[in-house]
């Protein structure tokens, strides 16, 4: 049992603090050095915007002009919507939109395989990819397709600022229409789910979304991150190839498909995407669990990933993606090695009362998700939140 407790604990601190560690000195020493290459006036490559929607005709109107009015300075924007089978207005919405949008209408069959019919009909040189849900910032097109001037890149990610985010509102490039846009919109939906309820999981999720993406900040800086962000990310139409049906994390496997043909994806921060937090433990928990399925089925369709003389980013691939598969099996581990092992060293029974402590402490924030908050929140239900988003957030 000793070494199944330092195992499993060594496992977990390496996955959330050892890995961003070495990362901050990897990424010193293989900074980039050499000039970072740039579009000429009236060189920026087409581009196609693809928004795979099924029954979003609540929202699209008002994300086709979001998506219409970017500030691109190549030529306009192709905007592509690929319809998964919707059975409301979407079609009609799309045909109808201003925003000189194309539709692909397919049967009801996945997300994958409208994104693969919506890449068939682009024409542009470059493919973004997009939610119905979110919106974007105008200038987010030009950030998110300007990494691309360097040849060695063949997808580009970009960011997703939260909602509940503190330094959101503060933003000198965030354009406060388009937030909110979002804000109305989700607060439409919170009000039909939730109404007068607080999303206390959302501090949690905050706070490790901004973990996050500094990992992806720090990958992208060594080489290559290993994944990118599905509400916005881009790809040169040519490296793109058809996803099975079936496809869980599209933003995952079609990225690092370019990854093991040699190419580079970097994150771009000012490329940015704006969403809220989940309302409720419940939806951030059915996004996790459907977050972890899909990596175990792109091990399954691509297992090239595990061998690092083919994965040229093994290294990060195992410690962000495998590693956050496993840390909840290490959890558990480390949780009975201290039952058996507290009456036999003060070491091991105080790692067991601090671990009792901290699900204590997610059991609190469980339990604030079910109250209304009364004024601002304290520093023990902020510490709670944060405990029980963690536990969620690992599958818990």
């Amino acid at each position: 049992m000793h070494w199944l407790f330092w195992l499993s604990a060594f496992f977990v601190v390496y996955v959330y603090v050892g890995y961003p560690l070495l990362l901050i000195a990897w990424s010193r020493v293989a900074r980039r050095r050499e000039a970072v290459p740039a579009f000429e006036p009236g060189r920026w490559p087409t581009v196609s915007i693809i928004v795979a929607a099924r029954n979003e005709a609540h929202r699209l109107r008002a994300r086709l002009e979001n998506l219409r009015e970017q500030d691109y300075p190549g030529p306009r924007p192709e905007i592509i919507v690929a319809s998964d089978g919707s059975t409301d207005n979407t079609e009609w919405i799309v045909r109808a939109s201003d925003a000189d949008a194309d539709l692909v209408a397919v049967p009801p069959r996945g997300k994958a395989m409208a994104l693969n019919a919506g890449v068939a009909a682009a024409h542009g040189e470059i493919v973004i990819f997009a939610d119905a849900r979110q919106n974007f910032d105008l200038n987010a097109a030009r950030f998110l397709v300007a990494p691309f001037a360097d040849p060695s890149v063949g997808a580009v990610s970009g960011e997703l600022v939260l909602g509940c985010e503190e330094t959101a509102g503060r933003r000198k490039r965030l354009d406060r229409r388009v937030l909110q846009m979002a804000i109305d919109s989700y607060n439409r939906r919170v009000a039909e789910r939730r109404r007068d309820r607080a999303s206390t999981v959302g501090e949690g999720v905050r706070r490790y979304w901004e973990y996050e993406k500094e990992l992806r900040r720090l990958e992208s800086g060594v080489r290559s991150m290993v994944g990118a962000t599905g509400a916005i990310y881009a790809m040169r139409r040519s490296l793109w190839k058809p996803l099975p049906e079936g496809t869980i994390l599209d933003d995952v496997l079609a990225p690092m498909r370019t990854v093991l043909a040699g190419w580079r994806i970097v994150f771009e921060p000012r490329a940015q995407a704006y969403d809220q937090t989940a309302a409720d433990a419940a939806t951030e928990s059915r996004r996790k669990i459907r977050t972890l399925a899909g990596n175990f089925q792109i091990l399954w369709r691509e297992p090239r990933l595990l061998l690092p003389v083919v994965n040229p980013v093994w290294l990060q691939y195992l410690s962000h993606k495998i590693g956050r598969l496993l840390v909840p099996y290490a959890l558990l581990a480390i949780l009975v090695s201290s039952v058996t092992l507290a009456g036999q060293h003060p070491l091991y029974f105080a790692a067991l009362i601090a671990q009792i402590g901290f699900y204590a402490e997610a059991v609190y924030g469980w339990w604030l998700t079910h109250r209304r908050p009364a004024g601002p929140r304290t520093l023990a239900q902020k510490a709670g939140a944060i405990a029980f988003a963690f536990l969620v957030l690992n599958d818990w």
